[in-house]
């Protein structure tokens, strides 16, 4: 089926486990354009062009656009949703902190758990992530892994969209966009609110008097036999840090004023969020501490949207956050005498 005879309707919306770009790709796959000019377009992209819809740049159209047609409103509600995922991959740090991202389709969804962390040899009190001998016939330790009792607790963030067709209708796209993308943004950091939270969670601060390098690298070996790969503080204490002698070698001071990425001891990534709580440094390894579980992709009210009826057109996203290894986070809590 050519791109241009594609008949739209909002039921493409509302295929299970598809996205409306995963439903056009299925009526016109994006490989038979390899060679042409439409190359590097997907189908969605296609569905713009057909119409003459320029989203950004110097002749950028307005919203009115859009709704030109029947078939062309019908594109609207991606674009919402594409330019509130541009907002939430340009400002997420979630990848940084999580070992696994999962989607599914629904709000329900039990983690699983291992005794990785508890199981003890006769020998030794050790992890099982630390190796030790096995004599010749020995038996090799068991590793059970059970599901978890309790549901992962799913969060839902977004923003209501409040206006009239006639007050978007001759807006250009490409400020839409601006503001979608800012919503996008918002809602990645009320994640990262999330995570944060989790990690936290049953977990007991070591109290210190203050900020030092000698006091992060205890936290650093404190995470063994994980890796400190990051470290998540307040703006106020990830000041503190970057401020010791340790942090002012010319190297670092050269990649911190020119591009400014941190450098913090043992490499590890340093995120900031006021939800690290006060006077509180938080070491994880990214690799075992946390799973992220979302519900689908971002939803858009499609049916008011391409109806025109803005007034209360909700954006949202789904998602939370369950802990794999609860030894692979640890903290520090600085405690000022008078």
């Amino acid at each position: 089926m050519d791109f241009d005879n594609i008949k739209l309707e909002k039921g493409m919306y509302n295929v299970c486990n598809k996205s409306f770009t995963n439903v056009l790709e299925e009526l016109d796959p994006s490989e038979k354009y390899k060679g042409t000019n439409l190359e590097g377009l997907d189908a969605y992209q296609r569905q713009l062009k057909r119409f003459g819809i320029k989203v950004s740049g110097p002749r950028c159209d307005t919203v009115e656009k859009f709704f030109s047609s029947a078939d062309s409103s019908v594109l609207f509600p991606e674009f919402i949703a594409r330019a509130v995922k541009q907002g939430i991959h340009s400002n997420d740090v979630l990848p940084y902190i999580t070992a696994a991202r999962t989607t599914i389709d629904g709000i329900d969804y039990r983690t699983i758990t291992s005794n990785l962390e508890s199981s003890t040899s006769k020998k030794k009190s050790t992890s099982n992530l630390e190796a030790y001998p096995i004599s010749e016939g020995g038996t090799l330790p068991s590793v059970s892994v059970t599901t978890n009792s309790n549901l992962v607790h799913l969060l839902k963030h977004g923003r209501v969209l409040s206006s009239t067709y006639e007050a978007l209708r001759f807006q250009n796209l490409d400020v839409l966009a601006v503001i979608l993308r800012k919503i996008g943004a918002d809602i990645v950091n009320e994640q990262l609110e999330d995570a944060i939270t989790v990690i936290k969670s049953n977990l007991t601060p070591t109290n210190i008097q203050s900020v030092s390098y000698a006091e992060l690298l205890q936290l650093w070996a404190s995470i063994k036999p994980y890796h400190m790969n990051v470290i998540i503080t307040t703006y106020d204490v990830a000041r503190q840090i970057l401020a010791l002698d340790e942090m002012r070698d010319s190297n670092a001071g050269l990649n911190f004023q020119g591009t400014g990425k941190d450098i913090t001891p043992v490499g590890a990534k340093l995120i900031c969020s006021n939800s690290a709580g006060t006077n509180t440094i938080i070491g994880l390894d990214k690799e075992c501490a946390i799973q992220m579980i979302q519900s689908g992709d971002v939803t858009i009210d499609y049916d008011k949207v391409i109806d025109r009826q803005l007034e209360k057109a909700a954006i949202s996203v789904t998602a939370g956050f369950s802990k794999i290894f609860s030894n692979a986070c640890k903290s520090l809590k600085i405690v000022t005498t008078a």
